[in-house]
């Protein structure tokens, strides 16, 4: 049986809202190497406050991601399913590639070598092999080139970042236009040109 969690205070509740909006906003502008202290400020709390919500940087990074995460595993479960292995595996460079404009930390975490200090390494291994199975479909219906690897859509992901240190107006058009790069690249030598 699932116990339910005790209810925080409405001001101790208040707090730890304050705490992860701060900390989801300094991560999405900063990325990942936004300090604690910095985050206390941004909320407008006290580090002990941070800290008895938050007991580690680990357990904060873990709830700021949260949501991101969840909308990660849409993105690629989504693009699974889709009966058009090429289609299922643009659309998951498309959408990644916005996410990544408007979340840099969260990237960050996902396509760091050893994620947010492991955080979400077994998120980000899932997905991952997940993406790998929808790319063999896509090389064995002979859309995607023969060469690609995984590794090729986490260096067009980290290439991205620079799109959210960029002008707010257009992050969104030059995020389609790299993922529309991206994909023509990716595209096997016979179907270059066609549309992204």
């Amino acid at each position: 049986m699932d116990r339910e969690l005790p209810r925080l205070r409405a001001d101790a509740q208040d707090n730890r809202d304050r705490i992860l909006a701060a900390a989801r906003l300094l991560f999405a502008e900063d990325g990942l190497d936004v300090g604690m202290r910095a985050v206390a400020r941004r909320a407008g709390v006290g580090p002990a406050t941070l800290y008895r919500r938050f007991p580690t940087r680990d357990a904060l990074v873990r709830e700021a991601f949260a949501e991101e995460m969840q909308e990660c595993r849409r993105i690629v479960v989504d693009g699974v399913a889709d009966d058009d292995p090429w289609r299922g595996f643009r659309t998951v460079v498309h959408r990644l590639v916005a996410l990544n404009v408007r979340n840099r930390g969260f990237v960050d975490a996902f396509t760091a070598a050893e994620p947010a200090r492991d955080l979400l390494a077994g998120h980000q291994r899932e997905l991952l092999r997940m993406i790998d199975g929808l790319a063999s479909r896509a090389r064995a219906c002979g859309a995607l080139r023969p060469d690609f690897t995984v590794e090729d859509l986490i260096l067009v992901l980290r290439a991205g970042r620079g799109l959210a240190a960029g002008p707010e107006a257009s992050r969104g058009r030059d995020a389609e236009r790299l993922a529309r790069l991206a994909v023509d690249a990716f595209r096997a030598a016979r179907d270059r040109g066609q549309p992204a």
